[in-house]
């Protein structure tokens, strides 16, 4: 059938009216299923490079040397010096002199402690210093009283011996400890520190203990009187804080490695 002039736009439009419906009736079923397909998409990452972290400070290299020029170093080592004079005056029979002596080498281990405590002039040589110092006043005293026979062998047998196990046993932790390389030279380089020897509370009472000892023993012959079982009694006290004092330098922690 042929379709006149007049009925051609009359088709075309009612297509197109039909295919508006057609398409308005299928976009919500189209829009829906878009709709799904992109909530089923997994989402889309974007990859960042990591962060990178800042290089760390290195640590701050500890110094390997320190400061042994230092007025309590000084005075233990002029307390050192005095002793040998101090037990010259006791074999000469000298003991005004032995004790005015003992007592400035006794003021001076007090000073040099305060100093190294209150200014911070503590150092690894002093805490080796110190107590050597004291132990070779104790032993000259110990030696040259116990040959005048004015202080028991047993006694002065076992004092000395106490102090020659623990001088071994420093020379010991100080090579342990000492860095490396190890040499004879850097082992007696005692600005470079490696462990430090603290004393321990029993052993700083012991110490005081044994001066009193050596002192009173000293200026016993100087006095009117006879001191007779007050200083046997100080004698058997001494020999029990010896004993103790040397076992807590074994069991306690009187070394610190640095």
């Amino acid at each position: 059938m042929l379709l006149t002039r007049s009925q051609i736009p009359l088709l075309h439009t009612s297509r197109t009216t039909g295919f508006q419906a057609t398409t308005a009736r299928l976009y919500p079923c189209i829009r829906l299923f878009h709709t799904t397909a992109l909530l089923k998409q997994p989402p889309i990452q974007i990859s960042t490079p990591p962060k990178r972290n800042p290089s760390p400070t290195p640590p701050a290299k500890k110094d390997l040397y320190e400061n042994i020029y230092t007025i309590p170093n000084a005075l233990t080592l002029a307390r050192i010096a005095a002793t040998p004079v101090i037990g010259h005056f006791v074999l000469q029979g000298q003991f005004a002199q032995a004790t005015a002596l003992l007592f400035v080498a006794g003021v001076s281990d007090v000073v040099d402690g305060y100093l190294a405590r209150r200014y911070n002039m503590g150092s690894v040589l002093g805490s080796i210093l110190d107590p050597a110092a004291d132990k070779f006043l104790m032993t000259t005293m110990v030696v040259t009283l116990a040959m005048k026979s004015m202080l028991p062998l047993p006694l002065a047998i076992l004092i000395i011996g106490r102090d020659v196990a623990l001088t071994i046993s420093a020379f010991y932790f100080r090579y342990k400890s000492l860095p490396p390389p190890k040499s004879f030279s850097r082992f007696w380089d005692f600005s470079i520190p490696s462990a430090e020897v603290k004393p321990t509370t029993l052993s700083k009472y012991n110490t005081l203990l044994q001066l009193i000892l050596v002192g009173t023993t000293t200026i016993q012959p100087l006095l009117p009187f006879e001191l007779g079982i007050g200083l046997v009694g100080l004698q058997f006290v001494v020999a029990g804080t010896t004993i103790g004092s040397g076992l807590s330098y074994v069991f306690g922690r009187g070394v610190k490695y640095l």
